[in-house]
């Protein structure tokens, strides 16, 4: 399997992202997707679903070690202590004795970053997790958590699609040694899928359009992507990628798609993201 190695941390390339995924459905959906060959889930405190989720790890039937299994923390938790409190309770829900991955899911602009990073560092010293690392955080904000942070960020977890320039957050990733992880991976589809420079490919290989998007993110150097559905089928289909490869002519059309800026993920409380 294609994974990305990224300080310390062994990510499959292509993983599970399970947000709004709930109760026997998230079950099922998370069981079918390993026994479909996906060996890393993505999961959230603020998703309401741990406990589903770790379900669906153990009937998958696999050991525990086979499954890279992420989770993280709301910026209103990642206080000193909050954030502690909020890993083992995620750990419980769960029911495994560690993640291999903790993130702290957004920045907070009323809790100190030092403060945070200082509490990420000690969930993964007392073995709580065996990598720590970011999401949505800004190119500038990436700079400021490593010189934080006395072990190395595995990863950034951003909003990334052929839609959206995130050329400086990742450079910064590469910068620093971290994997770029993409939600919202596929742009949450048709316009998209109907461009020429993806349609195009897919009706020549013979793939589906999801397939072809995914396959641009994973050919990125450092690049992982954790796309979610609802679906059986195009959870199995999602992780069909492996079998061809884009040319470099069709990955630079992909990517020239970019000048749109196009960002679904945009709250309040979002930082000021990176303008290019």
């Amino acid at each position: 399997m294609h994974r990305v190695s990224a300080n310390g941390a062994n990510i499959p390339a292509i993983g599970l992202g399970t947000w709004t995924l709930k109760d026997r459905a998230a079950s099922e959906l998370v069981e079918g997707a390993l026994t479909a060959g996906y060996r890393h889930i993505d999961t959230a405190a603020m998703y309401q679903n741990e406990e589903a989720v770790g379900a669906g790890v153990r009937a998958s039937g696999l050991p525990r070690d086979e499954v890279f299994l992420t989770s993280k923390v709301w910026p209103t938790d990642i206080a000193e202590g909050d954030l502690q409190r909020s890993v083992e309770a995620s750990l419980k829900r769960l029911g495994v004795g560690y993640l291999d991955l903790a993130l702290i899911h957004w920045p907070s602009r009323s809790i100190a970053l030092a403060e945070s990073i200082k509490a990420l560092n000690e969930v993964r010293d007392r073995g709580m997790v065996r990598s720590i690392g970011v999401s949505n955080f800004t190119s500038a904000l990436i700079e400021e958590a490593v010189a934080l942070s006395e072990h190395p960020l595995a990863c950034n977890q951003v909003e990334y699609h052929p839609f959206l320039n995130q050329d400086r957050v990742m450079s910064a990733c590469k910068k620093h040694g971290m994997a770029l992880v993409s939600y919202c991976p596929l742009a949450r589809g048709s316009e998209l899928f109907e461009s020429p420079e993806v349609a195009g490919p897919a009706q020549d290989y013979g793939k589906s359009p999801a397939q072809i998007v995914l396959r641009w993110h994973v050919q990125q150097d450092g690049v992982v992507a954790i796309p979610r559905s609802s679906n059986a089928g195009r959870i199995k289909q999602n992780f069909e990628i492996f079998d061809f490869a884009l040319t470099q002519e069709e990955m630079t059309a992909i990517s020239a798609l970019r000048s749109r800026n196009y960002r679904i993920c945009d709250f309040e409380f979002s930082p000021d993201w990176d303008q290019d």
